[in-house]
């Protein structure tokens, strides 16, 4: 039998994006909620328990709300909120984090999607602090640029109908060092301290790009910008899903500047380093989207069904 999929708050982002891609597959049957039924905790429970797995694109507490009501042990939540990211009793759903990370993703029936910012972050930091290239104790910093999808409905709204003038240009955001990110971004890099985090959000619909400076000169060891890309592509090869662009080619970039928006439409997320042996940054890009909310979910329930687990999920713009 097909395995069973209920979406809570598919009329979101998020949630409509899921909901849209399993519709045009066939290995996966699609519970529906009447709409008028879709605030009501009956009902909601009664989706939620009649299905294998369970897609919360809900606000924390809404998401929260839904764990509670599933009874069914058979039922997997794939969780798209902050709520449960650095919970150790659910997975953490970034599987080329290693493979304690994809098992973990197989096995619990509880899933923590990771959020947009800390999945480019993690992706692009986690292999420096294993590998010692950083010290746990580094204080790392990171700049982020975002499109505004990221936002939700009412930061959409915002943009696309009679926007100020101020949201023309980049707005700098969670300006008091609080980012809700911010705790799975340390936890699951390892870092001691939380990273120096300083996200944007600019007027176009969707990618991100996540940057990482990275003193060359002033780290132990001293390792060099080669180095750096060599552990990379190390470190993901045979991953479908992440992509180490090559090291000092010219089609990494466009003339000098970097396209923010090449990874959007897809579930993958690119790796590229640039700089020299004094200095570099790590720009980890990605579709916001995508790999950051509803392709990594929907990557995390294939391997959890015992599914290739790119199906259904393009790794190319179309």
């Amino acid at each position: 039998m097909k395995p069973t999929v209920f979406v809570d708050g598919h009329e979101g982002t998020t949630g409509l994006q899921i909901h849209d891609r399993l519709a045009s597959r066939d290995d996966v049957d699609l519970i529906t909620i009447d709409p008028d039924a879709r605030k009501d905790p009956a009902a909601r429970a009664a989706c939620l328990n009649a299905a294998d797995i369970a897609f919360l694109c809900l606000p924390d507490t809404a998401a929260r709300e839904s764990v509670s009501l599933v009874s069914n042990l058979r039922t997997c939540v794939i969780d798209a909120s902050t709520a449960h990211r650095v919970d150790p009793s659910w997975a953490y759903g970034l599987p080329e984090l290693g493979s304690e990370y994809r098992e973990r993703i197989h096995s619990l029936s509880r899933i923590a999607v990771g959020g947009c910012h800390a999945t480019g972050f993690l992706l692009a930091v986690r292999p420096l602090l294993r590998h010692r290239f950083l010290p746990a104790e580094w204080p790392v910093s990171a700049f982020s640029i975002t499109g505004y999808s990221g936002g939700g409905k009412s930061m959409i709204n915002a943009y696309e109908n009679d926007p100020p003038p101020a949201l023309a240009s980049p707005r700098p955001y969670a300006l008091a060092m609080t980012h809700k990110h911010l705790p799975e971004m340390q936890i699951h890099s390892g870092l001691v301290t939380p990273p120096l985090f300083n996200p944007v959000v600019a007027a176009f619909y969707q990618g991100l790009a996540v940057t990482i400076p990275l003193p060359l000169a002033q780290l132990p060891g001293r390792p060099t910008l080669a180095a750096v890309h060599e552990l990379l592509s190390k470190t993901y090869a045979g991953e479908p899903c992440v992509r180490v662009l090559p090291y000092d080619d010219a089609d990494s970039h466009d003339a000098g500047f970097f396209d923010i928006q090449a990874c959007n439409g897809t579930n993958r997320c690119d790796l590229v380093v640039f700089g020299n042996d004094v200095q570099a940054i790590v720009i980890a890009r990605l579709d916001n989207l995508g790999k950051g909310a509803s392709g990594a979910a929907l990557q995390c329930m294939n391997l959890h069904l015992g599914l290739p687990e790119t199906t259904g999920l393009p790794l190319t713009a179309a």
